[in-house]
């Protein structure tokens, strides 16, 4: 039902409708970008000849893919080597060409970009996540080198979202999730307004189908009965805008389903409850009269308190400039006002692409220093120090899409920061020592804790102490992900450092108990083979692991010192694991492996319940073994303070094949007689079993918590998708409380 009824509503973005090489060259040509024809046709035929015989999951060409991403770039104003890359940009993920056949064809410029394009396999990492991070550190690296290959994804993700409808349902939450996280904010950073619109609204399309078709249908109900209003609204403020001597064009717009929708979720308001989804938008043609304009619309209707922002005195990080207030309508109806110059409208929906024209070329060089790419060389900047995956791609979510505050150094400089940004994360903005011995805080000339959170137009002082060092609290409380990097490298070195003094320590301590020496052991070479084997640098790290508890000094002295020589101590720790193994219900060679390890106790989290079959991370606690967490708990964003306890762990074979594990699962339904037997019935007909179950109704909502049996993680999606097809069911999603901290 719910598949039925989001297919009888369009998508908010139609796809991309190129056929050829000519709609291609068309679109260069209505946009004055010069090209080269051959050029062009070269790579055209030579994408087409390695994609040949392939097919989308619609069954179309694969060809149209690249064909119609070329075209995007073509219609967003970018040069022919963009478009030349979007023909090329799947050629050596995707088909046998390679590297030196690109490079030999069409030269090193694009071959790099392509390169720089192209996903890193996963076959070559553990998990998925790992792969998904280590692709976008590459774009990362090869964006701050040259931009336009950050833009190519962008246009490649766009197109694929435009045509996701062919894909699985769990594929496409996925990969829209991906988007909304990922995608979509870096063309926000790059100030790209209308592709960064269309990826969150094609991405709530599928995340949330029966939300978006609820939405789609007022606000079509709203516009049929307001359009006159819109009318008599528009042709009042041209007449007072006229009669100012002020010269404007005037268009009114709906504004985007998503920024709707995060603003009911925000405010926790119904869709009949929200008036001001319209905005005007006002372009003049200079700056003096933007600000005469803003004068005539607040004489014209009362301004909303708290609702004016000047983006022209001080732009957005993206460049974005223009004046916005809300004001209150005849009938009582709030409404948004933008007004802009006509270049700073270019500039808010194409962000960078609308100053690409003044660039001779799209090489490093030109863009050195760019606004527009700065953030990228910042991103560059901490990732260095950001080994652990996970982390990485946590940190990049938070950094991308911050809602700014703006705050002043002593000197009048004017910094922007994500919104909750500290004293802390100003600091460090400042410089990295400034925010190691970060000691105190003056706010407007005030002593305040360094966890208060600045707002706009703060001026802010900070203290330092040469004997202060940051504390693993700060984490607690920054914003920003340059001062989490810093931070954490900071902590890791001095951990590592006090890491290795107790491994040595304790790998003495197990050499005096079978009485051999230690440095005979260091210098053995199985113990080179055991950290060659085990990727393990040099012995410090070894030193460093056995510290953190990942490695145990037993299994270090059991592999490298030969049998004979550890007998009685072997048997002694058997003996002590296995009465340990009675308390614990989850041991080496259990359902879980420890990698490298075959000794250490692991047990299965209970705040998220990990599944057979999904990605998880290994936690070492104290005196309790390895907690064992889903890669989705809430409680690994607390985890990734403490990198130096994370260790890796996989699914090994179970013990019972017919083991069930318990899940909680919310649902948001419509208020509806009969909707729990519907539920119910769903349920039992994936042969799942229900251990408990409670519902609570209110505002014509039902919320309803299900806590079911189910073997694995396929197990549990198909019960999941089957339940997202119940008539009247709005949400679903498994619950993960979050409450144990390792």
């Amino acid at each position: 039902m719910a598949r039925s009824r989001k297919r009888n509503l369009p998508p908010p973005v139609e796809a991309s409708h190129a056929e050829g090489l000519e709609d291609i060259t068309r679109r260069l040509e209505e946009n004055g970008r010069a090209y080269d024809a051959d050029l062009l046709a070269s790579v055209y035929e030579f994408s087409k000849a390695a994609h040949v015989g392939q097919r989308r999951r619609s069954g179309e060409p694969y060809f149209i893919h690249p064909v119609n991403v070329a075209y995007l770039l073509a219609d967003l104003r970018f040069d022919q080597v963009c478009v030349a890359v979007g023909l090329l940009h799947d050629v050596l993920e995707d088909t046998l060409s390679t590297r030196d056949e690109l490079a030999e064809s069409f030269g090193e410029e694009i071959t790099e970009l392509v390169d720089g394009v192209t996903k890193i396999g996963q076959h070559e990492y553990v998990r998925r996540d790992e792969a998904q991070a280590e692709t976008f550190r590459k774009l990362i690296l090869a964006s701050a080198k040259d931009i336009r290959v950050v833009l190519v994804k962008l246009a490649d993700r766009l197109h694929n979202m435009q045509t996701l409808e062919h894909m699985p349902v769990e594929k496409r939450r996925r990969i829209s999730r991906e988007t909304l996280e990922i995608y979509a904010p870096i063309a926000h950073r790059l100030g790209m307004s209308r592709v960064k619109g269309d990826l969150e609204d094609l991405a709530f399309y599928y995340l949330w189908p029966l939300q978006y078709a609820e939405l789609y249908k007022k606000i079509a109900e709203k516009m049929k009965v307001g359009k006159d209003t819109m009318q008599a609204l528009r042709r009042r403020l041209e007449e007072q805008l006229q009669a100012a001597g002020i010269e404007a064009e005037i268009t009114f717009r709906v504004k985007r389903y998503y920024s709707i929708y995060q603003k009911l979720r925000r405010q926790g308001i119904e869709i009949d409850q929200l008036y001001d989804y319209l905005a005007f938008r006002i372009i003049t043609s200079e700056v003096k009269d933007c600000y005469g304009a803003l004068g005539v619309v607040h004489q014209a209707w009362r301004p909303v308190p708290g609702r004016f922002k000047d983006y022209i005195a001080m732009p957005k990080p993206n460049l974005y400039q223009s004046l916005h207030t809300t004001v209150v309508g005849d009938r009582g109806q709030p409404f948004e006002v933008q007004i802009r110059t006509r270049e700073m409208d270019l500039v808010a929906e194409e962000g960078i692409a609308a100053h690409w024209q003044y660039k001779d070329s799209g090489d490093g060089e030109k863009w050195e220093g760019d606004p527009n790419i700065l953030w990228l060389r910042q991103l560059l900047e901490w990732q260095k120090e950001v080994e652990d995956p996970r982390t990485f791609l946590t940190t990049l979510k938070i950094d991308l899409y911050p809602d700014e505050v703006y705050v002043f150094t002593p000197k009048g400089e004017v910094m922007s920061f994500p919104r909750g940004a500290t004293p802390v994360d100003f600091a460090y903005k400042v410089h990295t020592e400034i925010g190691h011995h970060c000691a105190g805080a003056r706010v407007n000339g005030r002593l305040v804790p360094l966890k208060t959170e600045l707002v706009n137009g703060d001026m802010v002082e900070i203290l330092t102490n040469p004997g202060r060092q940051p504390s693993r609290d700060w984490l607690g409380f920054v914003a920003t992900a340059r001062a989490k990097s810093k931070i954490r490298h900071w902590l890791n070195t001095e951990q590592k450092k006090r890491a290795q003094e107790i491994g040595r320590r304790m790998m003495e301590k197990e050499a005096r108990k079978y009485r051999i020496s230690l440095r005979k052991v260091l210098e053995s070479r199985k113990l080179d083979e055991l950290m060659e084997s085990e990727g393990i640098a040099n012995q410090d790290e070894l030193m460093s692991r056995v510290g953190f508890g990942k490695v145990s000094p037993r299994s270090v002295f059991t592999r490298v010192v030969p049998d004979a020589e550890l007998v009685e101590a072997t048997g002694r720790s058997a003996r002590l694991q296995d009465a340990v193994s009675k308390i614990l219900p989850f041991t080496g060679g259990g359902p879980i492996v420890v990698k490298g390890q075959d000794d250490l106790l692991t047990y299965l989290a209970k705040c998220c319940n990990p599944l057979p079959g999904e990605e998880i991370v290994g936690y070492v606690t104290r005196g309790r073994g390895v907690s064992v967490h889903s890669a989705d708990c809430p409680n690994v964003k607390n985890l990734l303070h403490h990198p130096e306890r994370r260790i890796e762990v996989k699914w090994g074979r179970p013990k019972d094949k017919g083991e069930l594990y318990l899940i909680s699962v919310v649902l948001e339904t419509e208020d509806k007689p009969g909707i729990l037997a519907h539920l119910t019935d769903a349920i039992a007909s994936q042969e799942t079993n229900i251990s408990h179950i409670d519902a609570e109704t209110g505002t014509g909502r039902g919320l309803i918590r299900i806590t079911l049996q189910v073997r694995d993680r396929r197990h549990l999606e198909k019960v999941l998708s089957r339940l997202r097809r119940v008539p009247g069911v709005r949400s679903v999603d498994r619950r993960m409380d979050g409450m144990e901290a390792g």
